[in-house]
């Protein structure tokens, strides 16, 4: 699920050998070097940038003057992860849209990468988290681009502009900036026309309209399958309009997303998001260093504070103060699952956390989303009684036409009712539990503490692991898999 996995795969992998390594020399070095290399050039990184990494990791490794004590693999995968973050980071600060204002996205790009698409995701990421956000359509050039952004814009709730009998883009892209910006908008995201290839018509009409409105940002959008080619693509775009930011679309299925998410840092244009698939969510923020962690297995845990963040999830104290009390409701476990649905994809969750980023696929991701969106069908069925109930398992069996009435309301079948009850007592065992653990949570924050009495602390994986899938405590590597997690939660 996560984007070029198979690369990150392949480097960890190599980085792995080197764990299992007796004694790390220079041969053992090298052999880990070329297997990197031979990831990344695959991946379509050009040849010149994965000379220079190597050669850079190879002067930092002076094994000659290396004192004993040295942790030489600890060493190895921090000079790794700093190159392969200068290979992908051009280390220039992307423009941030400023609250309150009329801030004016120009999106310019051939035809085909995706533009019009992006348009509305990038809209539906600001309004999702709270921005005043519209769509223009200035693409006069293509059939059906009009059509194409209205239908967007109508699903995900945008409020949009354009026209059907208008044919000059510059005089639409000049009216809706000023209708939206009368009306107090706040992104405001304009759509031009792209072409075939590079010609002049199209550089000619994107001046045009750039001169009109005057964006404060403009996105250059790229397909990620034109690899190292995007080089070449982002200075003819650049020479023409002030790029300021790219967006790489279609990531999610090419092999050469490393050639262009490297081509794109050597033309020093900030990648702002990378497109992961055609879900209206699939857009991610593109932060170098988090991608490398990643792609390095290493996880990525300020992003996942980030997404707790952006979720809106404030009442974490209170909600330990009740676990620390042994109260935890179906409610509780209802707003759980919402939290979870507003963090975004499940790859992009467990990709943050430490050695979980090969633990999803798509479909996985789709299946686990429509599940936990079944619990929640259920549990708007139920009534506020049973919602606060502090022992609902009882009360159910106690009282079985409960399970019928739930049943018939969320048109579930009873035994999904039944398996939903037995699933909540699992995972409220294990919440009480971690509750009732002294020192384990901060009840004046809710956070983890770090200095848990171990006997404690292993008491509690245990019953973390009987609660859990079996499938998925095998991806995430058994016992030690789990242990690693914790650890780096409490971290």
């Amino acid at each position: 699920a996560m984007v070029l996995a198979d690369l990150g795969r392949r480097i960890r992998n190599a980085i792995g050998k080197l764990g299992k390594a007796t004694v790390i020399n220079v041969e053992e070095l090298d052999a880990m070097l070329k297997e990197v290399c031979t990831a990344l050039i695959e991946s379509d990184v050009h040849i010149r940038l994965v000379a220079q990494l190597k050669n850079n990791v190879k002067k930092e490794m002076n094994f000659d003057e290396m004192t004993g004590g040295v942790n030489k693999r600890r060493l190895i995968q921090k000079t790794v992860f700093q190159e392969l973050l200068k290979l992908l980071d051009p280390g220039v600060t992307p423009f941030a849209p400023q609250k309150g204002k009329p801030n004016v996205i120009m999106f310019v790009g051939l035809q085909g990468s995706g533009k019009t698409t992006t348009c509305t995701k990038m809209a539906y990421y600001y309004q999702k988290r709270g921005w005043k956000t519209c769509l223009i359509c200035a693409d006069t050039f293509r059939a059906g681009a009009f059509d194409q952004l209205k239908q967007n814009a109508t699903k995900a709730r945008i409020p949009f502009y354009g026209s059907y009998s208008e044919m000059d883009p510059v005089v639409i892209a000049a009216e809706g900036v000023e209708k939206f910006k009368k009306d107090n908008f706040e992104i405001i995201i304009v759509d031009t026309s792209g072409r075939h290839k590079q010609e002049a018509s199209l550089f000619e009409e994107m001046l045009q309209v750039s001169n009109a409105v005057e964006p404060n940002n403009v996105v250059f959008v790229m397909d990620a399958s034109i690899g190292q080619a995007c080089e070449a693509q982002a200075r003819a775009f650049g020479d023409t309009v002030d790029v300021g930011s790219v967006i790489i679309t279609k990531l999610d299925s090419h092999a050469k997303g490393g050639g262009a998410l490297s081509a794109v840092a050597v033309t020093k244009s900030p990648v702002i998001f990378i497109g992961t698939g055609e879900h209206i969510d699939d857009l991610e923020v593109f932060k170098p260093k988090s991608f490398v962690q990643k792609l390095l297995g290493m996880g990525d845990i300020a992003g996942l504070v980030d997404m707790v963040n952006e979720a809106g999830i404030k009442d974490t104290a209170e909600m330990a103060k009740r676990i620390k009390d042994g109260i935890f409701t179906l409610r509780d476990m209802y707003d759980q699952f919402q939290t979870i649905m507003k963090m975004g994809p499940m790859s992009q969750i467990l990709g943050a956390i430490p050695g979980f980023g090969d633990f999803m696929t798509k479909g996985d991701e789709q299946a686990s989303g429509s599940k936990l969106k079944r619990c929640m069908t259920i549990m708007d069925s139920m009534s506020e009684a049973e919602l606060d109930h502090d022992k609902p398992t009882q009360l159910f069996t106690k009282e079985p036409t409960r399970v019928l009435r739930v049943a018939r309301g969320s048109a579930c079948p009873q035994e999904e009712v039944r398996g939903l009850l037995m699933q909540y007592k699992k995972f409220s065992d294990v919440v009480k539990k971690m509750g009732s653990t002294k020192g384990l949570i901060n009840p004046k924050t809710g956070e983890m503490n770090q200095n848990v009495n171990p006997a404690k602390m292993a008491q509690i994986q245990q019953q973390l692991a009987k609660s859990m899938d079996p499938r998925i405590m095998q991806q995430m590597g058994g016992m030690g898999g789990l242990q690693n997690m914790m650890r780096e939660l409490q971290k």
